[in-house]
C-alpha cells in the first residue's frame, strides 16, 4: 500500500488521538507515578517509538492533556457569560460564573481527573502552570466582573482589583480541593454558591445593601 502525504499525516493524527485518549483513561482512574508509558501504549495499540514521536515524555503528554482541559472549560466560561446582558449585575454574573464553574467541574472534568490534578500539583510530579497561570481566562473574567461592579457602585472594596481577582481564584480552588478531599458528600455547587454568597456580601455596597432591604 502506498502512503502520500495526506494519508500519512492521517495516520500520525490518529495515533497520536489514541495515545492521547487511552492516557486520558489511565489518568483519570490512577496516579502520574502509576501509570507507565508502556501502560499506555498497550491500550493504544501502538508502539513505544510512536509515543515520542508525537510527545517527549510522560509529563510533556500530562501536560497537553492539562493543557487541553483548561482550554476547554475557560471557553465554556467565556462563552457563557457572553449571554448575559450588559447591564447585568455583577453579583448575578459572579453567581452565575460559579454556578457555571461548579457545573464544568462535576460533570465535565469529573472527580476522578480533578484528583489526579491536585495529586500531581502537590507532588510536583508535573508542570501545572496552566492551571494555577494568573492569565487564564477565567482569571480575566472574574476580574472583568468585578471592576465593572466597582465602577457602576455595586460593589465596593478597598483592595486593588488584581489582589481581590487572586481572592477569587484561591477560593475557587479551595473549594474545589475540599470537594477532591470530601466527595461525594461535598455538594460542589451548592457549596461553593454559598461561599460565594458570603464573600459576595462582603464586597456588596452598603447603601446597595441598604435599598434592597427597603
Amino acid at each position: 500500500m502506498v502512503y502520500n502525504g495526506t494519508n500519512r499525516k492521517r495516520l500520525a493524527e490518529n495515533t497520536r488521538q489514541k495515545i492521547y485518549d487511552s492516557a486520558m483513561h489511565l489518568f483519570s482512574t490512577k496516579s502520574f507515578n502509576k501509570v507507565s508509558v508502556d501502560s499506555i501504549v498497550e491500550m493504544a495499540g501502538v508502539s513505544k517509538g510512536s509515543f515520542y514521536v508525537h510527545f517527549p515524555s510522560k509529563s510533556a503528554l500530562v501536560n497537553a492533556l492539562i493543557s487541553d482541559q483548561v482550554q476547554s472549560a475557560d471557553t465554556d466560561y467565556t462563552l457563557f457569560l457572553e449571554s448575559f446582558s450588559d447591564d447585568a449585575p455583577a453579583e448575578d454574573l459572579l453567581l452565575a460564573l460559579i454556578g457555571k464553574i461548579a457545573d464544568v467541574v462535576v460533570d465535565k472534568i469529573g472527580y476522578d481527573k480533578m484528583k489526579t490534578v491536585y495529586k500531581a500539583q502537590i507532588a510536583d510530579d508535573v508542570d501545572t502552570q496552566t492551571v494555577t497561570n494568573y492569565n487564564r481566562a477565567i482569571y480575566k473574567l472574574f476580574s472583568d466582573i468585578l471592576e465593572r461592579g466597582i465602577k457602576r457602585g455595586e460593589l465596593n472594596s478597598s483592595l486593588p482589583l488584581e489582589l481581590l481577582t487572586r481572592h477569587l481564584m484561591m477560593a475557587i480552588r479551595g473549594i474545589t480541593y475540599e470537594w477532591c478531599i470530601r466527595s461525594p458528600e461535598f455538594n460542589y455547587k451548592e457549596e461553593a454558591l454559598q461561599y460565594f454568597k458570603l464573600l459576595i456580601e462582603g464586597l456588596r455596597n452598603p447603601s446597595l445593601s441598604s435599598n434592597r432591604q427597603m
